[in-house]
């Protein structure tokens, strides 16, 4: 029993391992809504109890200054964190480049650019005036530029006049040293005669496949959050099949394994939630509640926007549940407090590969009585086996007698068969949770160690520590006492180079993690058998 059990916890770490390498992250951490369908109209009433303007303090409005610009030139808007580009006649989005972050280590590097359009087709944060016949309109901006920092807070505003008489505004309220953005869409009905319909705002991500160097463990997915949880569709799902979401709609992003785009309904501002692949594009597609708007009257639907990094801490103080778009697997209670726990000592060690080893040696803390308990079953189980073999030629054609003789001589010698496997098993979630809080995890992204070792992200540029972890793990296997047959034994002998290949271009902060649990493994074997010897 022993065996068997070994054999397949040992074997599903490797599956595990070699999974992510030919298969790269799930594709969705919840059931897919199942209330989703095609997009349907909501009630007029609904719509009308949540669609109201954000105003800004009267301080906030004396500070903006509007100054005409031209139509056909672009609008800038700089930020402590980015650098946004509008379209000037339509105010959709064509270019964010994040100021913080750079796309290499080293010379050469460049700020990171989420977008990057110039076709209308390209542009992101589009709207559509659904059913409300307001006809081909041309936005204008307020100004041609809007620089702010800090804990300043200022709007820009596009607005068109309708041939009807109607009013469209698409005022943006930023934050000097925010990721987040709010959009409200402003009609006002300056016509005789009421206006009914909906508002749609769409996202556009050009990104359909990985870059060609951006390493199998890349992530590209549109995630949506609703009543049911999140749902994660990958370019190729949305290609074979339009998603459609209608039950609560809380926010719809699209991201990469380390910054995403999201938008959020405020007051309840989202409706239905359409996503497709359309001309090279992922195009989500958000539409509000059914609005009326009657003759003089104005309504306003609000969203709030985020363009930034995938920072758990970050995400969360958005407070709409969006740091669910970081995909840490089954394995999420535990991978997120590891990783808090993981920024927590950075601020004190100032390095994240000197987080990871604190980690590490405080889970090897945490989990030494277990693991003396199963080395303890271990060796006890090895000595038995001289008695285990008579055994086996005493009762060579009894299975039934040599279970019973066996049994008998666990009892008598008080050996658990499963007490040198159990308290592996319970240690297996940890290791998961680990895992995926250091392959999703931006802050380790760019984030150097020491000597040879400046990306922890990145593979080894020198196979150096994936080299000497399998050394360790061959020294560790070689240390742990087994009752295995010499065939069983050589056979897990070879997982140590298993584990070498799969890890040579796993990323380093990971690979710093087994290495130094190894490590602390093979110290604690040492310690193990010394004071077993002594007794």
């Amino acid at each position: 029993m022993e065996k068997r059990v070994l054999i397949a916890v040992v074997l599903s770490i490797a599956v595990m391992y070699g999974y992510s390498i030919l298969f790269p992250p799930a594709k969705q951490i919840t059931a897919e809504n199942k209330s989703a369908q095609t997009s349907q109209q909501v009630d007029t009433t609904a719509s009308n109890k949540v669609l109201k303007t954000n105003e800004l303090t009267a301080q906030q409005v004396a500070n903006q200054v509007p100054v005409n610009a031209a139509n056909d030139s672009d609008v800038q808007v700089e930020t402590d964190n980015f650098s946004v580009v509008f379209s000037a006649t339509s105010g959709a989005l064509k270019k964010v480049t994040l100021k913080k972050f750079t796309d290499l280590v080293g010379s050469g590097a460049k700020q990171v650019v989420l977008h990057n359009e110039n076709a209308s087709k390209g542009y992101n944060l589009l709207t559509d005036y659904s059913g409300l016949n307001l006809g081909p309109m041309t936005f204008t901006p307020d100004r041609p530029k809007l620089v702010l920092s800090g804990d300043e807070k200022k709007f820009l505003e596009f607005s068109a006049v309708t041939s009807s008489g109607a009013k469209v505004v698409k005022r943006y309220i930023f934050s000097g040293s925010g990721y987040g953005i709010t959009l409200e869409n402003v009609i006002k009905n300056g016509t005789a005669a009421s206006i009914e319909g909906t508002i749609q705002t769409v996202l556009r991500s050009r990104s359909a496949k990985p870059k060609e160097d951006a390493g199998r463990y890349e992530v590209f997915s549109a995630a949506s959050k609703t009543e049911s949880g999140v749902t994660f569709n990958t370019p190729d799902d949305i290609a074979k099949a339009e998603k459609s979401f209608s039950n609560t709609v809380n926010w719809t992003a699209f991201g990469d394994k380390y910054f995403l785009t999201a938008l959020i309904a405020k007051d309840k501002s989202i409706s239905t939630l359409n996503i497709k692949s359309s001309e090279g594009f992922i195009e989500q597609r958000v539409s509000s509640p059914k609005i009326t708007i009657n003759p003089g009257a104005e309504i306003s639907v609000p969203y709030e926007i985020y363009i930034g990094p995938k920072d758990i801490d970050v995400l969360k103080a958005q407070n709409h549940n969006l740091e669910g778009v970081i995909d840490l697997g089954w394995f999420a209670v535990i991978a997120k407090p590891l990783l808090h726990s993981l920024k927590l000592f950075y601020k004190y060690l100032h390095n994240y590969g000197l987080a990871i080893i604190a980690i590490t040696v405080i889970l090897k803390i945490i989990f030494f009585p277990l693991t003396h308990k199963s080395y303890k079953s271990m060796k006890e189980m090895q000595k038995l086996q001289p008695q285990m073999q008579a055994l086996k030629e005493k009762f060579k054609d009894d299975r039934d007698g040599l279970n019973k003789s066996v049994m008998e001589l666990y009892k008598t010698h008080k050996v658990n068969p499963l007490g040198g496997c159990l308290p592996m098993v319970v240690q297996i979630p940890v290791f998961f949770g680990l895992y995926k809080a250091l392959m999703f995890s931006i802050e380790l992204r760019h984030a150097p160690f020491y000597l040879w070792i400046m990306d922890l992200s990145s593979r080894d540029p020198y196979y150096i520590t994936p080299i000497i972890m399998g050394i360790t793990m061959f020294i560790q296997q070689k240390m742990t006492p087994t009752n295995m047959d010499p065939v069983q034994a050589k056979m897990m002998l070879a997982l140590p180079v298993v584990f070498t290949a799969m890890f040579l271009n796993f990323p380093s902060g990971l690979v710093l993690y087994w290495l130094v649990n190894n490590i602390l493994t093979i110290a604690q074997q040492m310690y193990i058998n010394k004071t077993l010897k002594e007794a």
